[in-house]
């Protein structure tokens, strides 16, 4: 067994009083730190000098125990009620025999609204510098949402004003509402937690944040960072309709669209039926009136069209292409007449040139051709000797002749 101060080495178990004091150890050597968070609880027995405290952080479903004499609540914080901001200095205590963390503070203050303005106020340029706020980053809101999400106080006049008002301009559109509380130390994470459960939800085509007017502390937590950053995450667009039109959370910023409160919310998710229905009855009447115009214009067109010659008697268009058609052919007839008597003409007088030029015609007129019998024209009496045989040609045969003697 393992002896009770023994150290246990690395492969041996640690028993859980020694995990709780070694966390007790390293706790104990934080030393002090300032906290800031929201006061969930306060509990004042009578008579005790200690006053116990929850202290929520507003971002996170976390809360601590405080401890501090009633005296160090009493200077720093004497009008102390719950949900309010506090600034403490405080030291972590861990206690080993219920494995607990607490608080003991010995400074407590209240954080005022002066100091609120100015932390949303740097908060409120931390998240414009990382483009939270960019315009061109923030979505349009579907024409006509078939569900819509409502996120929003139980029975409270915000939901009365969002649901009234918008099935008043739209009957028909469908809401899924869930319920949070909208102020104190609970807040921030059930609104965060709400809007994953609306966006994860492919049926909702918008989601909207309303609340009523208040304080800048009861509208605090519009203003948390969480929530902020939440709201900038959503696939689907946002909506805020938190206050007064004079209140302008830091969630405002953020959002999708700012309505200055959930009427105003309520007229511009959804149309209004019977404007739409008038503006639909409107462009009908103009599209009528545009169609006749048209059909008249076209109309007379057609009445302008068949009141000409050649649509009254459309055989006359016909005739007339006739007409020029065998124009066209007694013109093409004469032409090739022309040519052919002309060319006939040059024909015959080439012949008759043809034929004076032939050494037929020559034959014919009474001559005749002398050749030597190697086919020698003879044109002299000299050419040829006594004895030699001649071929005579004439217009008609030929004659062989001997010479019998030159002269």
């Amino acid at each position: 067994m393992t002896e009770p101060d023994a150290k246990p080495t690395a492969d041996e178990p640690w028993p859980v009083r020694v995990v709780s004091q070694k966390v007790g150890a390293w706790v104990a050597r934080l030393g002090w730190v300032w906290v800031d968070g929201q006061v969930a609880q306060i509990s004042r027995r009578p008579g005790a000098s200690v006053v116990f405290l929850t202290l929520r952080d507003p971002s996170a479903d976390l809360s601590l125990t405080v401890t501090a004499h009633r005296d160090v609540l009493d200077a720093g914080a004497p009008g102390l009620t719950e949900g309010a901001r506090v600034t403490m200095h405080a030291k972590p205590e861990f206690y080993p025999a219920r494995g607990s963390l607490s608080l003991r503070a010995d400074e407590i203050r209240q954080v005022g609204l002066g100091e609120l303005l100015a932390r949303l106020e740097r908060l409120k340029k931390l998240l414009a510098a990382e483009g939270l706020f960019a315009r061109d980053r923030k979505r349009r809101l579907p024409f006509l949402p078939q569900r819509i999400g409502l996120i929003t106080g139980r029975a409270s006049a915000a939901e009365r004003d969002v649901l009234m008002n918008t099935r008043r301009r739209w009957p028909s559109v469908e809401f899924r509402t869930i319920n949070v509380p909208v102020q104190g130390p609970t807040a921030v994470p059930q609104i965060i937690d709400a809007l994953k459960v609306l966006d994860n939800d492919d049926t909702v085509d918008v989601i909207v944040l309303a609340r009523g007017g208040g304080s800048v502390e009861d509208l605090l937590p519009f203003s948390d960072e969480a929530l902020c950053r939440a709201v900038f995450g959503c696939r689907t667009p946002v909506v805020s309709a938190i206050g007064h039109e004079t209140d302008a959370p830091l969630v405002d910023y953020v959002a999708d669209l700012r309505a200055s409160t959930p009427t105003d919310a309520a007229k511009r998710i959804v149309p209004d039926l019977d404007e739409e229905t008038q503006l639909i009855t409107q462009a009908r009447r103009r599209l009528d009136r545009a169609v006749i115009t048209q059909l008249d214009r076209e109309a007379h067109r057609l009445e302008s069209w068949r009141s000409r010659p050649v649509m009254a008697r459309p055989e006359t268009l016909v005739d007339q292409r006739e007409r020029e058609v065998g124009q066209l052919r007694d013109r093409a007839t004469r032409s090739l007449e022309n040519r052919l008597r002309r060319a006939d003409d040059d024909l015959r007088h080439t012949l008759a040139r043809l034929r004076g030029l032939s050494p037929k015609a020559t034959l014919e007129r009474g001559y005749a051709i002398v050749q030597r019998a190697d086919g020698h024209v003879v044109r002299a009496a000299d050419e040829v000797a006594a004895g030699d045989v001649l071929r005579v040609r004439l217009a008609d045969g030929e004659l062989s002749t001997e010479v019998q003697e030159q002269k």
